[in-house]
């Protein structure tokens, strides 16, 4: 019977993770962050909570669909809006009637997602740690109380770009929709015979509406001519993988998932751009995205990928960031080509 990863001793664990550097050439900090990954998902989605869940994001890409070439460290989950604040919307169905129902129920999420995410989620990763008797922390963080970091006594260090720590963010403004069960297991599954390690099944958000997430968000950077902290280079790379996978074509298609992105962002997450205008979404979606940026912005993605390359994140040969924007430029006029001939029916 094969023996548990996390049931092994620290010397055996590190013997473990170098094996599979060696087989694979992946950085053995990366495989043992990745672990932890799967582990913190199986936690989840093995708990009451699944049916409320929703995985998605740049993680879910490369540990569902097998789409993105990059190790992630953030776990992004939608908390079912219909659960969280079932008393304000009742059957109405998961979008506002206007802007002030909106700021309602944004307040709203805002009051209960870090209350939820305290008084349950928290206490079921504990309890996870607790049975299968690991020694990791696990804290309340972000601005908004909306993450939980689970810090783990690492075996083996990159440069510090990648922390050992998992990020769980949560949010609570959408449903998670369309979403389907998928399974999940870790990079180092298969490599050791006698070893097994964590698995997952969790319901994760379809590649369309993670396609549509990024590139309105991306979007609205290019509008604003800045980037809002460090750590954004990976929407861009994770587009360019879409736009390269048999996924990218039923994305752009899919204007049903565009529309209700589009108007899901104008409630929940309306923005301005350098002059001071309102971003319109709708003409995002209909052939004038823009997720190429220029000046201050372009640099500040520059250093960012950088710093991505340099701690091994990218699994095998990295695009170099000119042709990382001259593949996005691509995806770009393909989905303006689309959103044009559709808005006019051809």
């Amino acid at each position: 019977m094969a023996e548990y990863f996390f049931e092994l001793s620290q010397d055996d664990q590190r013997e473990a993770l170098e094996q599979v550097r060696a087989e694979t050439g992946r950085p053995t900090h990366l495989l043992e962050k990745d672990v932890w990954v799967v582990w913190a998902l199986r936690t989840l989605f093995d708990s009451p909570l699944a049916v409320d869940l929703t995985f998605k994001g740049g993680t879910s890409l490369s540990k569902a669909y097998k789409i993105i070439d990059r190790f992630s460290e953030d776990i992004d989950l939608t908390c079912d809006i219909r659960k969280l604040i079932a008393d304000l919307i009742g059957s109405d169905g998961d979008l506002p009637a206007n802007r002030s129902q909106a700021d309602k129920w944004t307040k709203a999420v805002r009051k209960r997602l870090p209350d939820w995410i305290a008084t349950v989620v928290r206490p079921i990763i504990k309890d996870g740690l607790t049975h299968d008797r690991l020694d990791a922390e696990i804290e309340i963080g972000g601005k908004d109380s909306d993450k939980l970091l689970l810090h783990y006594p690492a075996l083996t260090r990159g440069t510090g770009y990648m922390a050992p720590r998992i990020v769980l963010e949560f949010g609570g403004r959408a449903t998670g929709e369309p979403h389907q069960v998928l399974p999940v297991t870790c990079e180092m599954e298969g490599h050791l015979p006698g070893v097994s390690f964590p698995v997952a099944s969790p319901l994760v958000m379809t590649v369309s509406r993670t396609f549509w997430e990024k590139a309105t968000a991306a979007h609205v950077y290019c509008a604003q001519g800045r980037i809002c902290g460090e750590r954004y280079a990976r929407h861009w790379h994770d587009l360019i993988a879409i736009g390269r996978s048999r996924y990218f074509a039923n994305a752009i298609a899919d204007r049903g998932v565009a529309v209700t992105v589009a108007q899901h962002k104008s409630f929940f997450f309306a923005e301005k751009d350098a002059a001071g205008a309102v971003i319109d979404y709708s003409s995002a979606i209909d052939g004038h995205l823009q997720i190429v940026p220029g000046g201050e912005a372009r640099k500040a993605l520059a250093a960012d990928y950088a710093a991505m390359v340099a701690d091994e994140v990218m699994v095998g040969d990295a695009l170099s960031f000119d042709h990382l924007m001259q593949a996005c430029s691509e995806v770009q006029a393909k989905v303006n080509e689309y959103g044009v001939n559709s808005r006019h029916g051809q």
